[in-house]
C-alpha cells in the first residue's frame, strides 16, 4: 500500500510546532494505522477489476437468459392474447346481435303502440264528429220546429187580429147604423 503523504515531513512539522521527536513519530504512526484500518474497510467493500468483469459476465448471461424467457413468454402470451381477443370479438358480435334484435323489437312495439294510439285517436275523432253531426241535426230540427211553430203562431195571431178587427168593424158598423 502506498500512503499519499510524506510521513517524515509531517514528523518535522509536528517537531517545529513544539512536539518532541518521539511524540511526533507516535502521532504519525497512529495516523498511519488509522488510515490503514480505514483503507482496509474501504477495500472490503470494493471489488477488483477481475471480479467486476466476472460479475458483469454473470449479469449479462442472466440478462440473455431473461431475454430468451421473455421472448418465449411474449410469444406464448401473444398467442394467448390473440385467442382471448378472438373470444372477446365473438362475444361482442353476439352482444351486438342481441342489442340489434332488442332494438328491432322495441321499434316494432313502439310502431304498433303508435299505430294503435293513432287508430284510437281517429276513432275518437270520428265519434266526436258523429256526435257533433247528430247535435247539429238536432239543433237544425229544433230550429225548424221552432220556425214552424213561430209561423203557425204568426198565422194564428194574424187570424185573431183579423177576427178582432172584423169584429170591431162589425160592432162599429152596427153602432154606425144604429145612429144613423
Amino acid at each position: 500500500r502506498r500512503l499519499f503523504f510524506d510521513t517524515h515531513a509531517l514528523v518535522c512539522l509536528l517537531e517545529e510546532n513544539g512536539f518532541t521527536t518521539q511524540q511526533s513519530e507516535v502521532i504519525v504512526s497512529a495516523l498511519v494505522k488509522i488510515m490503514d484500518t480505514n483503507l482496509d474497510m474501504i477495500y472490503k467493500d470494493m471489488v477488483t477489476k477481475v471480479q467486476q468483469e466476472i460479475a458483469l459476465q454473470q449479469v449479462m448471461s442472466h440478462i440473455g437468459g431473461v431475454k430468451k424467457d421473455m421472448i418465449i413468454l411474449e410469444k406464448s402470451e401473444f398467442s394467448a392474447l390473440r385467442s382471448e381477443n378472438e373470444k372477446i370479438k365473438l362475444e361482442l358480435q353476439q352482444i351486438k346481435k342481441q342489442v340489434t334484435d332488442e332494438i328491432t323489437k322495441v321499434r316494432a312495439d313502439n310502431k304498433l303502440n303508435l299505430n294503435l294510439e293513432k287508430s284510437r285517436v281517429k276513432e275518437l275523432h270520428a265519434q266526436q264528429d258523429r256526435a257533433l253531426t247528430q247535435t247539429d241535426r238536432k239543433i237544425d230540427t229544433e230550429v225548424a220546429d221552432l220556425k214552424t211553430m213561430l209561423e203557425s203562431h204568426k198565422l194564428d195571431n194574424i187570424k185573431y187580429l183579423a177576427g178582432s178587427i172584423f169584429t170591431c168593424l162589425t160592432v162599429a158598423l152596427g153602432f154606425y147604423r144604429l145612429w144613423i
